[in-house]
């Protein structure tokens, strides 16, 4: 599995192509010349793009689901709903389809951030209202998540 990290601030052309900064494609190297899986996401109005080992990775997982149950069968419609396969250009830009572009309310201003094994596109504002919350509620969410996360009740963090 992937882990990749970083938040880029970058810029979308016309033609809803962005360049993958250096340090993404740095991290990116040996996938960069197979193809990539654009979609939305799940819950929030942004974009994920997944390197093909990660989508396959997602996918055994969903393939698990039994589609005879209605709702397996609507969940594996609505998650793959506007999936798109896209390769980089020789200028290691992703083009992003007019669909994908106004789903994530996309402008010329984009943030790149990359976790876990895929890379989330955000229109910049967005991304910027999504990440400015309260201190302290994001120290009770990090709490609530990892707080018994610990492997050890012995050890400190």
């Amino acid at each position: 599995m992937l882990n990749l990290i970083g938040v880029h601030e970058c810029k979308m052309d016309a033609k809803g192509r962005i360049s993958l900064p250096a340090a993404l494609k740095k991290q990116l190297a040996p996938e960069m010349h197979d193809a990539f899986v654009l979609k939305r996401s799940v819950f929030n109005s942004c974009l994920e793009l997944y390197p093909m080992q990660e989508w396959n990775t997602v996918m055994n997982k969903v393939n698990t689901l039994n589609r005879f149950v209605k709702k397996h069968n609507d969940f594996i419609r609505l998650f793959t709903a506007g999936v798109k396969l896209v390769e980089l250009d020789g200028a290691s830009r992703v083009g992003i389809s007019p669909d994908l572009k106004a789903f994530a309310n996309l402008s010329s201003q984009i943030v790149l951030s990359a976790h876990s094994g895929i890379i989330e596109i955000w229109d910049k504002d967005a991304y910027e209202n999504a990440v400015n919350v309260d201190s302290d509620d994001f120290g009770l969410l990090a709490e609530e998540v990892m707080g018994g996360k610990n492997p050890s009740q012995n050890e400190l963090s």
